[in-house]
């Protein structure tokens, strides 16, 4: 018995080797050219959760600068003779704070703002402060403005330091240049009152003086490079489920976040209660990165802008109370927003809105094509709402493809009830969300292979593998996010965008993960996840080519050795591109066959680029930014085909011509 079980284990050793060396033909046919890869296959979604916005991508440092939190101090500390005022400049930001002399010189009246998460700036950079002030009582007075280490032991705090001249009644904008003798990550702003005269000041901002593309009210320099190195086709914002709100007023409202930086009212957050493991009082919209810094971000990043709008339903997670959704007749002013938002994006400079957008200074229009009537709404309440603005945007903007959405889940029974309706009303494309687990992920790689041609495009607008029990950016994830994109690109005749969400996150500030981008006050990292869409980004391709197996298409099904594979030809560059993922524990070797080639053409060269380590729960973090990231790699070719080994759990990239 013995002699028998120890031939069945050698057998099934030897089996197992065969499987192993077995390889797999994966067969690329070149000459059947197939459906052309949208410009907006790949892209981004952005929505401010986790500190994506204000304290990360929108370059603003000082928290609450124009004291119009509902606690009006809130991100600020005051000392000797400081009054808060509520008649200010600004109509929808009327508060300011009044410094006084404190009554002896040796008192000092000010106030220090803590940033967010502290204020990080570096050695030799230049910081512009700005700041609208004026002496009430006239006369000149004088403020002094500091960058200060309030946790030093030494003699000095300060850092940095600059003097303001306030000299005239009236308000007035000032500004002048900080530059730090050092690098901290987590500096206070301090401004004193250094005269007698009494100073009021409002809309108190910081700023690097190198923003993304020198914009004076831009974006932090290395987040949106990270966001323009990804070669974005699509830019879906400003959310999400912010779009929504939990009550009408808290709604994004797009006119509030236009004009004068000054003068654009502050939002709540709904992220900031949301998670009470991560509670943020303090987590508010300050709508200085607002639709047109959206618009204009979406353009220099090479992306479509993909502007999201409510339907006039909150969020239905939160709040399904029938009372606090608009009505269906009562939607004429919210359909007349999006009517404006396509004005403001392309109308002429004689509109209304082309004219405000000319002043902020983009008199060309944006060349809005798409919009995104609702979020992740569910239910007869949402068709019914969408139905109203589908017809409003097509009587008067005919060449705009509006989105609408097929709820929450992937599959059950708000998606299958939905997915008729965006059919039945003709919406152009429907987005589709999904958080999932490693399970369905693996087995997902043939969703849209059998999805009806004739009806609405699908964009994958949200979507992120969550290993089980570990809800954070590991390699795992990635690699069968790899996997499943091979999917979406061999569907690319019926899928047209994809988006993984959320973009950014702060280490500090985090509410949900896995996300794409982590960042400190200083630093930001790449995750694995950034790389996959990267080299989909990057190696897109122009049209599909068909690519199998035993005749069959490469999705990881059963029999194919935990394999999922497709490729594409770029027209421009005459090159074919192969994507593998390798989901299983073992090498893979595999021949990548071109049939359809002229009888006496030959491939000349190849490259490969691959993704991989053997550590699956590891990822890239702040403090190592370069753990895992793509390697290329010579490839030899033959011929009309090509003899690779694909490591075990590992995404390729094969480059050939």
């Amino acid at each position: 018995m013995k002699k028998f079980t120890g031939l069945m284990a050698a057998l099934a050793l030897t089996a197992g080797v065969a499987v192993q060396a077995q390889t797999n033909e994966l067969v690329i046919q070149t000459k059947k050219v197939g459906a052309p890869i949208q410009s907006t296959m790949y892209g981004l979604f952005f929505e401010d959760i986790n500190y994506a916005a204000d304290g990360g991508l929108y370059a603003e440092l000082v928290k609450n600068r124009s004291f119009e939190f509902p606690q009006n101090l809130m991100g600020w500390k005051t000392f000797g003779k400081v009054s808060l005022k509520d008649d200010g400049p600004f109509e929808k930001n009327p508060h300011y704070v009044r410094l006084a002399y404190a009554g002896h010189d040796h008192k000092q009246t000010g106030l220090d703002n803590e940033g967010f998460f502290g204020i990080g700036v570096k050695a030799g950079e230049e910081y512009r402060f700005s700041v609208w002030a004026r002496t009430p009582e006239g006369g000149e007075g004088t403020i002094r403005v500091e960058l200060v280490d309030t946790k030093s032991m030494g003699e000095r705090q300060a850092f940095a330091t600059a003097k303001l001249e306030i000299n005239s009644k009236e308000w007035k904008k000032y500004q002048v240049i900080l530059k730090p003798e050092v690098t901290h990550p987590k500096g206070v702003l301090r401004i004193f009152l250094t005269s007698k005269t009494t100073v009021d000041l409002e809309h108190i901002s910081l700023f690097p003086v190198d923003t993304w593309k020198g914009h004076e009210n831009g974006m932090r320099k290395d987040l949106a490079q990270a966001l323009y190195d990804l070669k974005p086709g699509i830019f879906r914002f400003p959310g999400g489920c912010i779009v929504e709100g939990t009550e009408q007023p808290d709604r994004y409202y797009w006119k509030n976040t236009v004009g004068p930086v000054e003068n654009r009212p502050l939002n709540l957050n709904r992220w900031q209660y949301t998670f009470t493991h991560r509670f943020y009082p303090d987590y508010y919209q300050s709508y200085g990165l607002g639709f047109y810094e959206y618009f204009l971000l979406s353009e220099e990043v090479g992306a479509e802008p993909l502007p999201i709008l409510s339907c006039g339903l909150v969020c239905q997670f939160q709040n399904n109370d029938p009372a606090a959704h608009v009505a269906v007749c009562d939607l004429d002013s919210y359909i007349q927003d999006a009517l404006d938002l396509i004005e403001f994006a392309n109308g002429d400079t004689n509109t209304q809105w082309g004219k405000l957008r000319a002043e902020m200074g983009h008199p060309a229009p944006f060349n809005l094509k798409y919009i995104g009537i609702g979020n992740e709404q569910w239910g007869p309440e949402y068709p019914e709402r969408l139905e109203p603005f589908l017809a409003a945007i097509r009587k008067a903007y005919p060449d705009i493809k509006v989105v609408g959405s097929s709820g929450p889940d992937s599959e059950g029974k708000q998606f299958d009830y939905l997915w008729p309706e965006m059919k039945r009303l003709k919406a152009d494309l429907v987005d589709e969300h999904f958080y999932r687990p490693e399970k369905w992920f693996l087995a997902q790689g043939a969703r849209y292979d059998n999805y009806d041609r004739k009806g609405p495009k699908v964009f994958a607008g949200e979507y992120a593998c969550h290993g089980k029990g570990k809800k954070w950016n590991h390699f795992h994830a990635s690699l069968l996010e790899a996997a499943f994109m091979t999917g979406l690109e061999r569907n690319a005749d019926i899928v047209h965008m994809a988006t993984y969400a959320p973009l950014f996150a702060h280490v500090e500030g985090w509410q949900w993960r896995p996300d794409m981008i982590w960042f400190d006050n200083l630093r930001s990292v790449r995750t694995c996840s950034y790389y996959v869409q990267q080299l989909y980004g990057t190696y897109k391709g122009t049209n599909v080519l068909t690519l199998t197996m035993d005749k069959k298409p490469v999705t990881g099904a059963e029999g194919q050795n935990g394999l999922f594979a497709s490729a594409v030809t770029d027209k421009n560059s005459g090159e074919i591109i192969v994507k593998v993922a390798n989901t299983s524990d073992q090498a893979q070797p595999l021949t990548l066959k071109l049939e359809g080639m002229k009888k006496n053409a030959a491939l000349t060269n190849g490259r490969c680029i691959k993704l991989t380590t053997p550590n699956l729960d590891e990822d890239n973090t702040v403090d190592h930014p370069d753990n895992i990231v793509p390697k290329e790699c010579a490839l030899q070719v033959s011929g009309q085909q090509v003899e690779v080994t694909i490591e075990p759990n590992t995404f390729a990239v094969y480059i050939l011509k």
